[in-house]
């Protein structure tokens, strides 16, 4: 898809799904601004995805202070903003009785708070560009899961906000957001299978959960991104395009 001449901003872009979405919009021709937590693993990433094109833009979205700086780097590096990816995102599994404050706050800060505080310091910039912006939300958005309550509670908070957000910005920028389920990347693999008691057996489970009996892989749910950032889908607004083997079809 032709990105040419875009500038284009992916928070948790160094790794992931959202280093795949920066591959994803470079590939088309963007200019992209990477964000990570700090400004050594922002550095890090960069060099590991080894792409002309990018731009650093470190800041931890936990904060509003770090979407402020994430976003104004960005602005700043690319001389405006035509497209906002939020990708940053943490995720615990476990009873509630495992759940403490802690992983509460990282969660709904990160997932949630960092999308919405990202999404108002971009969007006097954005609005000057006719911009979008697609949020990665999860199936755990779509659905329960009780070994994911705190996860669905922030991803369940980023797909209603993608569509109140839909609302509240037309025509100017649209907002439309991803639904993956469980996806091929380094959180998934450390938390949620090499984590386990029994590591095949948690990989089975996850690969049972889905209907096509596999996990996505990151280059999917990137283009899943591109998609709906692109130009041809500028009918497309409030959308929660679930990517997800079939998770969310019923069961």
């Amino acid at each position: 898809m032709d990105f040419v001449g875009k500038r284009i901003l992916v928070t948790g872009g160094s790794r992931g799904i959202g280093r795949a979405a920066v591959e994803a919009f470079v590939a088309g021709g963007a200019r992209v601004a990477v964000n990570g937590r700090t400004a050594e693993s922002t550095a890090a990433g960069i060099a590991a995805i080894g792409l002309d094109g990018l731009f650093a833009a470190p800041g931890d979205v936990g904060t509003v202070a770090g979407c402020d700086a994430a976003v104004s780097a960005a602005v700043d590096a690319l001389g405006g903003l035509d497209v906002l990816v939020n990708s940053a995102g943490v995720g615990y599994s476990g009873p509630m009785e495992d759940m403490d404050e802690a992983k509460w706050d990282e969660s709904l800060d990160v997932n949630l708070k960092g999308t919405f505080f990202c999404i108002k310091a971009a969007l006097p910039a954005l609005r000057a560009s006719g911009g979008n912006i697609v949020n990665v939300a999860s199936d755990a958005g779509l659905m329960g899961d009780p070994e994911l309550i705190v996860y669905c509670a922030s991803k369940g908070g980023v797909v209603n906000m993608t569509k109140a957000m839909a609302l509240a910005f037309a025509p100017d920028v649209r907002v439309n957001c991803v639904c993956p389920g469980y996806v091929d990347t380094d959180m998934v693999r450390r938390d949620g299978i090499e984590a386990a008691a029994d590591p095949a057996a948690a990989e089975r489970a996850l690969l049972d959960y889905t209907p096509l009996d596999r996990l996505a892989q990151p280059v999917e749910i990137g283009a899943a991104i591109a998609y709906l950032a692109h130009a041809e889908t500028k009918f497309v607004t409030g959308a929660a395009l679930q990517i997800d083997g079939g998770t969310t079809a019923g069961r």
